[in-house]
């Protein structure tokens, strides 16, 4: 094989270093813009990170999530303690607020179960208020009745007489009150009976149970005296008179007291 006709001779030799210089020059700067390019970029990505929030976290108050996303309840960072607990939160409504039903009231029910305790109760202590659960609910009454201010007829007559025959009863127990045990009630249910609107000054109808039974113990000796006149409301029975319907007096009354359980006894009562 033949030889170039053409070698670089010394005169070109210092035009090839300078123009690789050149070129090694020219490589660097490329080299260096690239990476400074590339640190710009890293720059710029993390200003941008930090501006839309992705650089630190942020916190959602409890009950009141970011728009758009779960609802998340978070515990405080420092919780409260104490030593007493909370009250309970009540909601009952008053079953006098409600309207009447047409539904029969049973003697077995929770309600009356109760109610029936917290007259004896009344009794033993000689007590109006503690005996107010078993009484027919004044905004019932209210509701009841079409005579003329029927919520001071209700204070002023009614819950008057219930507070004067509780203490009559209470006085029947004699000095031993306080050890006289609750046996229970007797009533008998077949003797409930409608009673319609627009008889005895009442514009709602209601059932009416007469003269049911309290019966306990005193000093090893069973005793009783009656309810005399029960009425329901929205299916459950309440004393609405105590000792009397039509009184004698004044005073405070115990209806038909007894040696005994005694008897329930019908009448065709308001």
């Amino acid at each position: 094989m033949s030889e170039p006709t053409w070698k670089p001779t010394s005169d070109h030799l210092p035009s090839v270093h300078r123009h690789r210089k050149r070129r090694r020059r020219a490589q660097v700067r490329r080299r260096r813009a690239v990476a400074l390019l590339v640190v710009l970029a890293v720059i710029i990505v993390g200003v941008w990170a930090l501006a839309s929030g992705g650089g630190t976290p942020q916190s959602t108050a409890a009950g009141n999530p970011a728009p758009g996303g779960p609802s998340t309840t978070r515990a405080p960072a420092t919780a409260s303690t104490t030593t007493t607990a909370p009250p309970p939160t009540t909601t009952t409504t008053s079953p006098g607020s409600l309207p009447q039903t047409g539904a029969f009231p049973t003697t077995t029910s929770p309600v009356f179960v109760a109610n029936m305790a917290a007259l004896w109760n009344a009794v033993v202590t000689n007590s109006l208020s503690t005996g107010m659960p078993a009484f027919f609910p004044e905004p019932a009454y209210v509701q009841l009745k079409t005579v003329a201010s029927a919520s001071s007829d209700f204070t002023n007559r009614l819950e008057s007489d219930y507070g004067l025959d509780i203490a009559a009863a209470h006085a029947l127990l004699g000095p031993d009150a306080a050890t006289a045990q609750f046996v229970g009630v007797n009533a008998d249910s077949s003797y409930g009976h409608w009673i319609n609107s627009g008889v005895c000054d009442n514009d709602v109808g209601y059932f009416e149970l007469p003269n049911t039974r309290v019966i306990y113990t005193v000093n090893g000796q069973t005793r009783s005296f009656g309810i005399a006149s029960m009425i329901s409301w929205r299916g459950e029975w309440y004393v609405v008179h105590l000792g009397a319907i039509l009184r004698s007096g004044s005073g405070g009354e115990v209806d038909d007291p007894e040696s005994g359980p005694g008897s329930p006894t019908y009448s065709s009562t308001c």
